[in-house]
């Protein structure tokens, strides 16, 4: 992901996929600009490449944001798939990998 991105691809679809787990675009927004760890979701890519990101938010609460890379009119879009907090589990596996 070495390009430059020119902002985000929302519409009523990944809105809603990420507003119901209680995110808000903003946060969303912040924590990808805010540099987390990244990587690829070899997972559930298929016909395009997915990345999964995690992080704190501003008040600190861990986060997961899978998305993708779209390009529309020439320029580099970040796509959200879908946003939640992380589970219990996933923190204790996010602070001991931050600790290292």
């Amino acid at each position: 992901m070495m390009t430059t991105m020119a902002g985000f691809d929302w519409d009523d679809g990944n809105r809603r996929k990420c507003h119901k787990h209680g995110v808000s675009l903003a946060e969303i927004e912040a924590l990808i600009l805010a540099t987390p760890r990244a990587a690829p979701d070899w997972k559930h890519s298929g016909a395009e490449e997915r990345f999964i990101a995690v992080d704190r938010n501003a008040r600190g609460r861990p986060m997961f944001v899978a998305f993708t890379i779209r390009e529309k009119d020439g320029q580099h879009l970040i796509r959200p798939i879908s946003a939640r907090y992380m589970h219990a589990k996933e923190i204790k596996s996010y602070e001991k990998e931050e600790g290292a």
